[in-house]
């Protein structure tokens, strides 16, 4: 289904500029703002990239992380500005859309093979 270009239009305003490239079985570093009362902070939330859904201004994705034994997952609006940055840990390597088989597992059964990224020249 096409999408309205008067909404193209719209959303593009609206849309960031420095966002990286990153696919399904990434490992990345989510910068979240967090305002409590009048003061503002970061927090990290690192994990895999489970899912990606949408597009424009709209797109979501989802990462997944266990952390003392527990395991917890969260989706992320890409073009919101609670958002501060999102960075690329490691490139992953996997051969499925979504990876919510993960969800089950722990230790060596979670590993997901590393793809090599050559260096881009400047």
């Amino acid at each position: 289904m096409s999408r309205s270009p008067c909404i193209v239009e719209v959303e593009s305003s609206y849309l960031k500029k420095d966002v990286p490239s990153f696919n399904i079985g990434d490992t990345v570093c989510v910068q979240k703002r967090i305002i409590e009362g009048e003061k503002e902070r970061l927090q990290a939330f690192t994990g895999v990239v489970v899912a990606k859904k949408g597009c424009g201004l709209s797109e979501t994705f989802t990462v997944y992380r266990t952390a003392y034994g527990s395991s917890m997952q969260q989706v992320f609006m890409l073009h919101s500005p609670q958002i501060a940055g999102v960075e690329v840990k490691k490139y992953g390597q996997v051969r499925r859309a979504k990876l919510y088989y993960l969800q089950g597992l722990s230790g060596k059964a979670t590993k997901i093979t590393e793809k090599y990224m050559a260096p881009t020249a400047k």
